[in-house]
This record gives C-alpha cells, structure tokens and sequence, in this order.
C-alpha cells in the first residue's frame, strides 16, 4: 500500500523506535511508517489500518511492536481471532501483561465469555497497573452482561474507582458503563445519576453520556442540517439543558453519595 511522502517513522514512540533498531536501517524506517499509518487510521479508516499492519507484519514480525499494532488494527476490524494470536505472540515476546485486558476482550468477541471470566481472576491482572485493572472491570462487567448476568455486571464494576471523586483518565468510561448496567437493569433513576456524573468527567468526549442523559429526560434534538430549519439554536438549548441538569445531579450526588458504589 503506497504511504504518503511527507510521513516519516519519527512519528513512533521511543521505545518501538529502539525496538526497530534491530533492523537494517532502510527496513526499519519501512515498518516504521507503516507503523504510522495504522496510527493515523485505527480510529477513522479501520480497514486502511489494517492494511497497512498486514505490510510491516509481512516486513517484521518479529518485532513485538508490529505483532502488537497487527493485533491492534485486527481487533478493530472486529477480526477477533487474529487479533487474539497476534497480541499472544506479542506477550511471549516481552513477557508483558499490559495487553491482557484486552485479550480478554477478544475472548469476548469470539463467544467466550466464561473464558474472559477466567482471565479476570487470573494472577495476571495484580500485576496490572490501576488503568489496567479498570479495564478488566469493564471487559468482565461486559462478558457478565452477555451471559445475562446484570446484577453481577452491576457489582463488577462497583470499586474504590468508581467511588473516587477524582477524575481519571478511565473515570467517564467506568461511569458510563456502570450507569448502562443500572439502566438494562432497569434501575432508571440511579442510572440517570450515573449518566451525569459520566457527563462532568467526560472531557474529551469520549462517551456520549451527555445524548444518554437527555435521552432519559425526554430531550429531543433537532437535525442542525435540516433542510427546512438550518438554526441549531434548539440543538444548542438542548444540549446546554443536559449539561445543566447533569451539573444539578452532580451536586446532589455531593450531598448523598451512592452506596453502593463503595463495595467490591
């Protein structure tokens, strides 16, 4: 697959950078710009990411970097088996733990839930750091729920995490995930509270928790493209009444913190 002229692999992290430096050095810069490329596309062209993976594992593979962005590319194309393979044969080689969340997410994707169950209490995940082990709440909180299971989905992902009033990097997406399971639950009310607080740690954006929260209350938006009514303006109201009411939720939540959200 052709690469555009002006990329360059200094784009790579460091430590994959050295780990390329294996290679001749005409190779190297190769796999690194592919690398690149499946940087700049997994989130908006999947597809194109994925082919760019298959070129530097053709190219390297056996540098855990390449298998890692291989398996990385694969599992966002939802190619779940091969996704699997290639983040074990990246974990034989560095001996890591970091990437069994989402190993364990794969399982998932292939059917197993049970299998993710067994992977959540392996030793594996105490010598995960915090970020790690939120994630493995979340992708053992998701297989319960596709076992039926809610409630224990429910309690999976009730921690200290989820308590803490401090804002993390995996504190809206926690959030999030635990106010879902409360609303399949049909637990309408504490999710509409989860949903807000989602809302107040979401800063970029990386949850729709705020669509979610108006949802609950009956907001309904206006299609800012409509033809026949080009003003956003009863968008923007909309949006900013969400944000209001979510401010109102987190400052109630203040005075009468959920229970329930302390037990393991």
């Amino acid at each position: 697959m052709p690469i555009p002229e002006d990329v360059t692999g200094d784009e790579i992290d460091k430590d994959v950078r050295q780990e390329l430096q294996s290679l001749p050095k005409t190779l190297a810069d190769d796999v690194a710009r592919n690398l690149v490329m499946v940087a700049r596309l997994i989130d908006e062209d999947p597809e194109g990411a994925y082919g760019y993976s298959r070129v530097a594992l053709r190219l390297a593979s056996r540098v855990a970097a390449v298998r890692e962005a291989a398996g990385f590319a694969a599992y966002a194309n939802q190619k779940y088996g091969e996704a699997l393979a290639e983040f074990r044969a990246a974990r034989r080689m560095t001996g890591s733990v970091e990437l069994w969340p989402v190993m364990a997410d794969c399982e998932r994707g292939l059917g197993r839930p049970e299998k993710t169950l067994d992977m959540a209490g392996a030793p594996e995940v105490h010598k995960l750091d915090k970020a790690g082990q939120v994630e493995m709440r979340l992708v053992a909180a998701g297989a319960r729920r596709d076992m039926g299971q809610l409630d224990a989905a429910i309690v999976t992902l009730q921690s200290p995490e989820l308590a803490s009033n401090s804002v993390q990097p995996w504190t809206a997406r926690l959030r999030y995930a635990y106010a879902d399971a409360l609303l399949a639950a049909g637990r309408e009310r504490e999710a509409r509270e989860w949903f807000a607080k989602a809302v107040e740690a979401d800063r970029d954006g990386s949850t729709d928790a705020s669509d979610r929260l108006a949802e609950l209350d009956g907001v309904e938006f206006t299609d800012a493209l409509d033809e026949n009514d080009g003003d956003d303006t009863a968008t923007a109201e909309a949006r900013d009444a969400a944000g209001d009411r979510a401010d109102e939720a987190g400052a109630d939540d203040e005075s009468d913190k959920d229970g329930e959200a302390g037990k393991d």
